[in-house]
């Protein structure tokens, strides 16, 4: 079978670039370039995209071997009919690594056609490194990237007013938009690029708030051969998602004009605040896969629906959802509870088998945002810590520890400053120390957690049980 390329395949088109993309990730793949895949095919919106690599390490070598080619296979329920599709991506023309290729990096700026700049750098992507020098190459935070090439673009065009950028950060962080400007800021300051330069990024760029919502499982280890039959090349690249999605954009409809994906017949919404979306999504979706990836992989299951479907995980997952995370929401209830039954239906879909391991990456940054705010607010309103989202903290944590799940090694996969941080709280064998060690981590939090009432004796309890009794026994003295 030969290999994808633009050699082997018969369908790929090419198109002109015109968005630059930081992340060359599944998500971003069978969510952004799907989307501009469809545009492309039915309002002609004739944009290719060009892939910066964000980190050191990355796919960039593999996707420019196929070309930017990839195959993205949708599953799932679509009224009532089954839906089982295969469709060959071709709107990427190349990857970069700026680590490696600066000079071609920064030339991105000077294409007088590029338009859009989209990022999924992760929760923590979206933040200040004062490390960073403008004279880096390049910086390493992914807004120092950012700086540097929108000041050779403001130069290379003389800070002329109609060569700004549509900047549509997807990181799942609220205020994304809001945070990524505010980097930005700073690095300009920093950096001492001058007010013309804050002034031409203020008036001629926009920086967008946006929220994301497809579930990406990634590549299908179960299903790969079946579809490599279907399609008759060699792809390393296919990626797996369901049917649903949902990209809401906090934007004028001058940008919406841009970026027609409603008109292709996209759920690309266009709203004056992203804020009650964001708020429902983060919290009835990402909380609960947040907490039910550790705490299921560590009671022997492997998969989303694997969880739900489980008598004392899916009771577990429908506590944290139903009479934890939906309490602390101000929509009304009717509306919140169906949220919650339309995601668990999407977390049990027959055709996406989403392995909780690829959830779990950077899990503390995760709990910060998806997951601690309600914690917060359950507290302040009932008086009382809710017990699912601090067992699941308490089996994040135990999952750091590293170890063995049966036959199978824990290998966690996190930022090594955090993954030295856990690994020298286990060493001392007291889970008060772990606890307290974790809590007051301000690194993680932004602040000392140990400050909120009962929670470190709570967490602590949590994991002496994880340790003596299972993850899964512990699960069950919920109810006891």
């Amino acid at each position: 079978m030969e290999n994808l390329n633009r050699k082997t395949s018969t369908g790929a088109k090419t198109y002109p670039e015109r968005i630059i993309q930081f992340g060359e990730g599944n998500f971003l793949r069978a969510f952004v370039d799907w989307i501009v895949y469809n545009m492309n095919q039915k309002v002609n919106f004739d944009s290719s995209v060009v892939v910066v690599q964000p980190l050191p390490v990355g796919m960039i070598d593999l996707l420019n071997e196929q070309d930017g080619l990839y195959h993205v296979n949708l599953q799932g329920i679509d009224r009532g009919k089954t839906v089982d599709s295969i469709d060959l991506i071709d709107v990427i023309s190349r990857g970069i690594n700026p680590y490696s290729q600066f000079d071609e990096y920064m030339q991105l700026a000077e294409n007088p056609e590029m338009r859009f700049v989209i990022s999924n750098t992760t929760e923590a992507g979206i933040a200040f490194d004062e490390t960073c020098l403008f004279d880096d190459k390049p910086a390493k935070s992914y807004p120092g990237k950012l700086t540097q090439l929108l000041f050779r673009r403001y130069t290379a065009f003389n800070g002329a007013a109609d060569k700004g950028w549509i900047i549509f950060p997807c990181e799942l962080i609220f205020h994304n938009g809001t945070e990524l400007k505010k980097c930005i800021h700073q690095y300009i300051d920093y950096w001492n690029l001058g007010n013309n330069f804050k002034n031409w990024f203020d008036t001629a760029c926009g920086v967008y708030c946006t929220l994301v919502d497809r579930i990406v499982p990634g590549y299908p280890k179960d299903t790969i051969n079946d579809i490599l039959e279907k399609i008759q090349l060699n792809d390393k690249l296919v990626v797996k998602a369901e049917i649903f999605h949902l990209w809401v954009i906090e934007a004028p409809e001058s940008v919406a004009a841009e970026f027609p994906a409603g008109e292709a017949g996209l759920n690309v919404l266009f709203v004056p605040s992203e804020k009650p979306y964001h708020e429902r999504k983060v919290t009835l979706l990402n909380g609960p896969h947040t907490v039910l990836s550790p705490t299921g992989y560590l009671s022997g299951l492997d998969t989303v629906r694997q969880c739900v479907e489980d008598d004392v995980i899916g009771k577990f997952v429908h506590q944290v959802m139903y009479d934890e995370l939906l309490s602390t929401l101000d929509l009304p209830s009717d509306e919140l509870k169906q949220y919650a039954s339309d995601v668990l239906d999407r977390f049990r879909n027959p055709f996406v088998k989403h392995f909780v391991t690829s959830i779990m990456l950077n899990s503390f940054p995760k709990f910060r945002t998806r997951d601690l705010p309600g914690l917060k607010i359950f507290l302040e309103r009932t008086g009382k810590l809710p017990t699912g989202l601090v067992l699941g903290l308490a089996a994040i944590i135990t999952y750091y520890k590293g170890g063995k799940r049966g036959e199978d090694t824990i290998v966690p996969n996190d930022d090594p400053a955090v993954l030295k941080l856990l690994a020298s709280l286990w060493a001392s064998n007291d889970v008060a120390n772990v606890a307290s060690g974790v809590l007051a981590e301000t690194s993680l939090w932004g602040e000392d957690l140990n400050e909120i009432s009962g929670l470190t004796d709570l967490l602590s309890s949590y994991l002496k049980s994880i340790l003596e009794k299972g993850m899964k026994e512990t699960v069950c003295s919920l109810w006891k």
